[in-house]
């Protein structure tokens, strides 16, 4: 008996530790909860232009956000009393833009093991082949790469640079996949904002993804036809197996057992056309070997990339195959060297049609969508639909295509793609026309919330041009800005501008909110105004700052719509730019003019200068690929050239830091543009780093002549 009540005792013990344990966890999903069904998650965006696209555009409307989801949105609708109102006069809201084709949220590749390797350089490397698959199914009858069971929804990961580089483009949605395999697995449909995968995620799985690219494996397959060989049989291994389920499923007695197989089963709702099968193929060939593919399955087929879709639109439409366009154009980022060989007829054809080839489905009657491709910068997803609208798309069918057109593809229309009562609230809202050249991203709300939008900050020594005489970089930097409202305590903010000649970009961040700032301008003498949106206790709305610049001072005044000017000081953080707001002295009679900018105007050099000639040697496997860098250091800014067998290309963002050096260059190989970014680190005159592509990294070394 008293064994018992210890027993009691010490349960009733544990429940009440563990209470203790999990109440603050358990209040704090109370209060959020609270605040979703008090209103605290209800918006009003009033006075703006509305593209609904499940309708005609609204002038000047309303739209209503209430937990989530869009609850109200017209000409005539009032603005709830416990909504937080955002004045929209100036801005446009349409559907939340939406990626179809991503590797967002999802690890990185390995980087590739050295052996095995083939090709005739870096791009083509990358370009023939990719990296041993770095993820497998545990328990899985296939190797990897051949593993159609991987999904993406099992290894998402919420945050990170590149989701933010995408929200700050406009995107609020994305089709996120495994992006190694030839089998790479299921991916899933997520919305670009959540604490944890399941908020993100709206659906999964969404389709099978299919690469036609060998692997770099050293074994089978390691070519094209061995690939689609591969492919073939396990589409019929998984017929096999379906049938024998099918039989033993009717009378299991005198049937042996059908065995196990994930990797088998996880083709069947393919198969079954439960489950599209998105297919990468850019070259004509390899989307007619995709069409026959899906012919001979019976599979619903969706093509990604599509960089000659446009040749083949009859069959395409015949057999209603949608295409997920790449947005990637290939395009060549300075001229080529004069010792280097023109490009190919066929290179040149291909820049021209890429931004052609949307208008061109459409008049076909292909149903598309926008895929990023892989883009460097992801700045150039709205501009080169823009580009396609001035090649012939219709303004409307590219709105579609980035909305609605997108969500019918992916099966998610039900949820998302227009602003319709009852929908997910993903919106993303600009100041001027989506594909006006000058727009801005104003908000981008996701699933009913704003999310702050974190611009990149300014690159080290991204200053003005010394020489513009009318402004030089006074302005460029990081302040801390304090801005008093009256009756109101004072708020803090962070202030990053860059500043070229007269012109002027940057952001906020702090206690009024975190946003871009626009119209902005700065005088020969230290003048500085701009506009940009602040978020304040009851309401969003745009404010103007005008004020003056003195050294690292500026203080001035801030002022909102409707409401008296109140006013700001700031100081900036650490030494002021060398260039100043005079204009720049003429160079002395007596010193030699070279047309480099003097070392006053650059700042100090770090201890490494890198400005020089490098001799590259990139490694892949046992072999190595040279190539020439010609580099120019002034301060912490990098620029200059990188001149190889793929020709020559113009280095950017470029910088130097105590911890190393980075820059980005574009490699042309086939038309298709690959984007390396290059990290490491220098001692004397060695260097040492990685190559980093969208499909794995390569160590390089560097070396400069004595005495540079």
């Amino acid at each position: 008996m008293r064994t018992r009540l210890w027993r009691l005792l010490y349960a009733a013990l544990t429940v009440a530790a563990l209470g203790s344990m999990f109440a603050p966890h358990l209040q704090r999903r109370a209060h959020a909860q609270t605040q979703r069904n008090t209103g605290i998650d209800t918006y009003a965006i009033t006075n703006a232009r509305i593209v609904p696209v499940a309708g005609p555009e609204i002038a000047r409307g309303t739209v209503v956000i209430r937990n989530g989801l869009i609850a109200a949105v017209g000409a005539n609708v009032n603005a709830p009393a416990d909504a937080r109102m955002i004045d929209g006069t100036g801005l446009t809201v349409y559907p939340g833009l939406i990626d179809t084709s991503t590797n967002l949220g999802l690890p990185a590749p390995q980087t590739p093991q050295r052996g095995g390797g083939g090709g005739g350089g870096l791009a083509l490397l990358l370009a023939q082949t990719q990296a041993t698959p770095s993820t497998s199914a545990p328990n899985s009858t296939q190797p990897p790469g051949l593993q159609p069971e991987i999904q993406a929804a099992d290894t998402l990961r919420p945050g990170g640079d590149q989701l933010d580089a995408a929200r700050n483009a406009g995107l609020t949605a994305a089709l996120t996949a495994p992006r190694e395999g030839i089998f790479a697995g299921q991916s899933a449909f997520i919305n670009l904002a959540g604490e944890t995968p399941q908020e993100m995620i709206v659906r999964a799985p969404v389709a099978l993804h299919l690469q036609f690219t060998p692997l770099r494996t050293g074994g089978y397959p390691n070519s094209l036809m061995g690939v689609f060989a591969a492919i073939r049989q396990l589409f019929l291994d998984a017929q096999r197996l379906r049938e024998w389920q099918t039989t033993y499923a009717r009378n299991p007695r005198g049937v042996r057992r059908p065995e196990q197989d994930k990797s088998l089963q996880a083709l069947m709702p393919a198969l079954a056309r439960e489950l599209p099968v998105i297919m990468y193929a850019d070259r004509e060939r390899e989307i007619e070997r995709a069409l026959d593919l899906a012919q001979e399955f019976n599979l619903k087929a969706i093509i990604a990339g599509g960089a000659d879709s446009w040749k083949l639109t009859d069959r395409l439409a015949a057999a209603k195959v949608p295409v997920l366009l790449s947005l990637n154009f290939p395009h060549r980022t300075t001229a080529q060297a004069p010792e280097a060989d023109p490009d190919p007829l066929r290179v040149l054809r291909e820049r021209v049609d890429a931004p052609k080839t949307a208008g061109r489905l459409a008049a076909a009657g292909v149903r598309f969508a926008f895929e990023s491709g892989g883009l460097a910068n992801m700045t150039d997803f709205v501009g080169n639909v823009g580009k396609s609208v001035e090649q012939g798309l219709a303004r409307d069918e590219a709105i579609r295509a980035l909305t609605l057109r997108a969500a019918e593809i992916l099966n998610v229309d039900n949820q998302l793609g227009t602003i319709e009562p009852g929908k997910i609230a993903n919106l993303t809202i600009t100041r001027g026309d989506l594909f006006d050249r000058t727009r801005r991203i104003a908000y981008v709300f996701i699933d009913g919330r704003p999310v702050d939008l974190k611009p990149a900050p300014p690159a080290p020594g991204a200053g003005g041009g010394a020489g513009s005489g009318s402004g030089g970089s006074v302005a460029s930097g990081t302040w801390n800005m304090r801005v008093s409202f009256q009756g109101q305590p004072d708020r803090s903010l962070t202030l990053n501008l860059q500043q070229e000649g007269e012109r002027l970009t940057g952001a906020i961040q702090g206690d009024l909110g975190a946003a871009q700032i626009a119209n902005a301008s700065i005088g020969r003498t230290g003048d500085i105004k701009f506009t940009v949106p602040i978020t304040l206790p009851s309401q969003t709305i745009e404010a103007t700052c005008e004020g003056t610049i003195n050294g690292n001072e500026m203080s001035g005044t801030v002022t909102v719509t409707g409401g008296q000017p109140s006013s700001f000081i700031a100081t900036r953080t650490g030494n002021p730019p060398a260039t100043t707001a005079t204009p720049t002295a003429a160079p002395s009679a007596t010193a030699p003019s070279t047309g480099a900018t003097p070392p006053a105007a650059t700042g100090a050099a770090t201890a490494n200068d890198l400005s020089g000639t490098w001799t590259l040697s990139v490694q892949f496997g046992a072999r190595a690929q040279e190539a020439t860098l010609v580099l120019q250091q002034q301060g912490e800014r990098l620029t200059g050239t990188l001149q190889g067998p793929q020709g020559s290309s113009e280095i950017s963002n470029g910088s130097v830091g105590a911890d190393g050096f980075r820059f980005t260059t574009t490699l042309s190989f086939s038309g298709q543009s690959i984007e390396v970014t290059y990290t490491g680190t220098v001692s004397g005159n060695q260097m040492t780093g990685t190559a980093q592509t969208a499909r794995g990294s390569l160590p390089f070394t560097g070396t400069r002549p004595q005495g540079q």
